[in-house]
């Protein structure tokens, strides 16, 4: 599909359950490697037994929600209960690697019409689980590998589509606080800052795609995004380019700017104010 003057690619269906898939098992990989008690540095108070407590729930409650086709939201645990749940140790990956598979099978199995209750815009709620799945799992397959000390790189339009999901579905709620899992909300004062907005482009140069943010004067709060090229009507005060996957590690808080690769126009400090203040929490 075109927004402005931008192409703005479209994944699949099929293309966010493979990431899911690739992502997760890379997922499983990096915590062979590490073992359940090395420090996730990207999730401060994490180890990686807590990585795979986490995302072992969060994929069993997508599965509920897929194959049980749930219309309404069903009482998740807290972070305090997930954590305190889940196998000994030794058993963690077997356990985390069962759940990432039946999210995956339900996925494919799932009738394209099917009806499900959902938090974010989408083409349809099988479109919506796919999406945000592989992207929870993407992004925590960044923190494992960050963990082993390796570099995660992601394939440009997945990163780019993140970036989106990000931007457009998380931050153009009313309420939201970016979560790495579920509903969250990165609380926006319209009538406070309407008067004095700032401007945040960003811009994932190997893929074409670019976004703006209208921000409050502090640049703590995003209060509405947008899709393309609004140079005709917003003047960006701080542009930050880059490709699309250091962009995605970036904005999810998953990288600095150098190992982002990400150059910066404009008043840089408009950024650093913002991204400070998006944080990743279970809602």
């Amino acid at each position: 599909m075109s927004d402005g003057a931008v192409t703005m690619l479209v994944m699949e269906i099929g293309d966010h359950i493979a990431a899911l898939d690739a992502h997760g098992k890379l997922l499983a990989d990096a915590a062979e490697q590490t073992g359940p008690d090395v420090v996730v540095p990207t999730c401060p108070g994490w180890r990686v037994r807590d990585l795979l407590r986490h995302l072992g729930y969060v994929h069993r409650w997508a599965t509920g929600y897929v194959a049980g086709e749930l219309t309404v939201m069903v009482p998740e645990l807290s972070e305090t209960e997930q954590l305190a749940a889940g196998p000994a140790d030794d058993q963690l990956i077997d356990w985390y690697t069962s759940g990432l598979t039946a999210l995956k099978d339900a996925l494919d199995r799932a009738d394209p019409a099917m009806t499900a209750w959902t938090f974010l815009p989408a083409r349809s709620p099988l479109s919506f689980w796919a999406r945000r799945q592989a992207h929870e799992t993407a992004i925590h397959s960044a923190d494992a590998q960050l963990a082993a000390g390796s570099r995660p790189v992601f394939p440009a339009e997945l990163a780019a589509d993140g970036i989106d999901e990000l931007l457009i579905g998380f931050l153009g709620r009313d309420t939201v606080r970016a979560d790495a899992g579920q509903a969250g909300t990165a609380t926006a004062d319209r009538a406070a800052a309407a008067d004095h907005p700032r401007v945040l482009e960003v811009r994932a140069a190997d893929t074409g795609q670019a976004w703006h943010l209208r921000l409050s004067p502090d640049a703590s709060r995003a209060l509405a995004t947008e899709r393309g090229d609004c140079s005709d009507r917003l003047a960006a005060d701080c542009t930050v380019s880059g490709p699309a996957s250091g962009l995605y590690l970036l904005l999810w808080n998953r990288a600095d700017l150098a190992s982002a690769e990400a150059q910066v126009g404009g008043e840089a400090n408009v950024l650093t104010d913002w991204v400070s203040n998006m944080r990743v929490t279970w809602a």
